[in-house]
């Protein structure tokens, strides 16, 4: 082995034990992506303080980022409403204490300790308009003006990204109808398939196996500013529910009406749109990652679902192994 290759093998495992020794603090650790994201984090051997503060309890907030002295912070908390968003319509003051001041209050006072902050945000802020027009092809990027005001939440969230995006700190990755390998009640295509009746819109939408373990890599880069969090492409509601009557339950039928119809059962409105996801694809290109895109990632997700719900007991599944390289393990 020549010199150079040997100075670089060494250098690879210095830097690998230097990620290993970094410590993070994650706020939202009862929380569905909060929860995921701290397992992550630990079976990758990291250092992982579990906040016990709130919000929107800048205090408490502050005395545990003194008290850890973290390398990162994780912001995976925030109100969502139950069973849904419309729960935000009724209780704007507690969604504004948490999603707006006390995120903003969190990103700041990491600014002030010079912590980098990686935000879960939403990618619901944006719908279908005549510039972003339905199956053009053509998404949102990370600089057009949100133009979705259609619901509280959706509405506190743009609030929050605006003010947070002016601290240089801050990583906000946009979310957008997160999907899992199992029937967590948070899963979009649990919610969808609970539903009487659902419209069939194509929407970007981000599959957390995918996306979750680059959140952490883009976060150990350094990465600063907005990414549209999502893989490539969309997809709508049949074309999901249609996947899930083939892999999980060949008896499951389901309905679709229209978007007003809809409208006359919510108490908030729902955002349709799709989000490009070019600036996201090409920083992993950097990092020597890849983001699959939508339709081709969906099957997985029923693929490995099959697995996880124990209808499938022999079959190719992907493992993240110790030396974090992907390798295909057949399961008996």
């Amino acid at each position: 082995m020549s010199y150079f290759k040997i100075l670089n093998s060494h250098f690879q495992q210095y830097h690998s034990f230097c990620y290993i020794k970094k410590s993070f603090l994650v706020f939202g650790k009862n929380g569905w992506i909060g929860g995921q994201v701290i397992k992550l984090l630990e079976d990758r051997g990291f250092t992982v303080y579990r906040a016990e503060s709130r919000l929107e309890n800048t205090q408490d907030v502050c005395a545990e980022l003194d008290k850890y002295k973290p390398d990162y912070v994780i912001n995976a908390a925030g109100l969502t409403g139950r069973p849904n968003v419309d729960w935000c319509e009724s209780h704007k003051e507690d969604v504004v204490r948490v999603n707006v001041v006390g995120t903003v209050a969190l990103t700041d006072a990491c600014f002030r300790r010079n912590i980098p902050c990686t935000v879960y945000a939403t990618g619901c802020i944006y719908e279908y308009d005549a510039e972003h027009p339905l199956g053009s092809g053509k998404g949102f990027t990370e600089e057009d003006e949100p133009n979705f005001s259609g619901s509280f939440y959706s509405y506190t969230k743009t609030m929050a990204e605006k003010l947070q995006k002016v601290y240089s700190n801050v990583l906000i990755l946009r979310v957008r109808m997160p999907i899992s390998d199992d029937l967590s009640p948070r899963n979009f295509i649990t919610k969808i398939s609970k539903y009487e009746r659902v419209v069939n819109i194509p929407n970007s939408m981000s599959v957390l196996y995918d996306l979750l373990p680059i959140s952490i890599e883009l976060t150990l880069h350094d990465c600063r500013g907005v990414y549209n969090f999502t893989n490539p492409g969309v997809i709508s509601h049949n074309e999901i529910l249609d996947l899930y009557k083939k892999y999980i339950d060949e008896s499951f039928t389901y309905k679709n009406f229209s978007l007003e119809e809809q409208a006359k059962v919510l108490a908030a409105g729902r955002s349709n749109n799709e989000l490009d996801a070019t600036k996201l694809v090409t920083k992993c290109r950097e990092l020597g990652l890849e983001v699959p895109p939508i339709k081709e990632s969906i099957v997985h997700v029923f693929e490995r679902m099959q697995v996880n719900l124990g209808l499938k007991k022999n079959c190719f599944v992907c493992f993240i192994m110790p030396d974090e390289e992907r390798v295909m393990t057949r399961i008996h």
